[in-house]
């Protein structure tokens, strides 16, 4: 992922965290680590107090703070996600890591063009260890897959588009 990519997607994140009323996030991915926190005296990345709201770290040396200025907003991250005429959008819950599949190895919930019910599980949504799954919420054919595997997403982003039957 280039650099600039990346601070777009960290400051989509901050905005995410900003809205959601939680005190403290830590996330890791690889060599990418970023701990966000409403407490000026929490203990960020390097345990020590004090620390800013927002830090983030790469290959354990840097931390910074990103620009705003580079980050897309919300809605228009949202409206690059266009479904077909007439399918229902089934959207993300919350924000978290996206998962295709149960565990790693296993296949996919659902391929495009599987036909599911109200109550078929699409997907996993991840935050923290909690895993919530995700339901079609309409009977239909799978016809657009919006996320990738093991990718951030944000409330309300488009996961998926079923057509219903």
């Amino acid at each position: 992922m280039d650099s600039e990519k990346r601070l777009a997607d960290v400051q989509l994140l901050i905005d995410e965290f900003k809205r959601s009323g939680l005190r403290e996030l830590q996330a890791r991915h690889g060599d990418f680590e970023i701990y966000l926190s409403q407490d000026a005296d929490a203990p960020g990345l390097g345990g020590s107090g004090g620390a800013p709201i927002v830090q983030f770290q790469q290959s354990a040396s840097a931390v910074a703070s990103p620009s705003a200025a580079v980050a897309p907003s919300l809605a228009a991250v949202l409206a690059t996600q266009d479904a077909p005429e007439g399918a229902v959008v089934v959207r993300a819950p919350y924000l978290g890591t996206f998962y295709r599949s149960p565990k790693p190895g296993s296949p996919p919930y659902v391929e495009i063009g599987s036909m599911v019910t109200s109550e078929s599980e699409l997907c996993l949504v991840e935050v923290m260890k909690l895993f919530t799954a995700v339901r079609a919420g309409v009977t239909g054919k799978l016809v657009q897959i919006m996320a990738s595997d093991g990718e951030l997403v944000v409330s309300d982003q488009p996961l998926f588009a079923v057509m219903p039957a």
